[in-house]
């Protein structure tokens, strides 16, 4: 029963890993138009026990894009210089997006892992109490 109840883990911190990385893309697309924003990004990790790999995964340090924003030129607004440009965002909606499939994707096949486990673990159980 312990390999189906680290199957059940796992598929579970996939699901926390995706779920946190959606968080970082819906707050990097609500900040498309921020002046000044800077794209959060976050890779995963392994979760280590005992110096050995877990099979778990879990969302890493959120880092900013330090790619060039973009200089826009619009004298009106208030953060303009002499110039008349300001720094707009380096979020790049379509990029987003894409990171917000994949996310999906991904946790909705954790989802069905997590299903399939749940129904095997049911199976085992039933057999065992014949």
């Amino acid at each position: 029963m312990t390999d189906l109840s680290n199957s059940l883990a796992m598929a579970a911190s996939g699901m926390r890993a995706q779920a946190a990385r959606l968080r970082l893309v819906s707050e990097n697309m609500a900040n498309l138009d921020t002046p000044g924003f800077r794209r959060k990004t976050a890779a995963f990790e392994q979760v280590m026990n005992g110096g050995k790999v877990s099979g778990l995964v879990k969302q890493g340090d959120v880092k900013l894009d330090r790619s060039q924003l973009p200089k826009l030129f619009d004298p009106s607004h208030p953060m303009a210089d002499a110039a008349g440009y300001y720094e707009g965002s380096n979020v790049n909606l379509i990029v987003e997006m894409a990171d917000a499939r994949e996310a999906q994707r991904s946790y909705e096949a954790n989802l069905k892992m997590f299903e399939q486990t749940r129904k095997m673990s049911s199976a085992v159980l039933d057999i065992l109490r014949r």
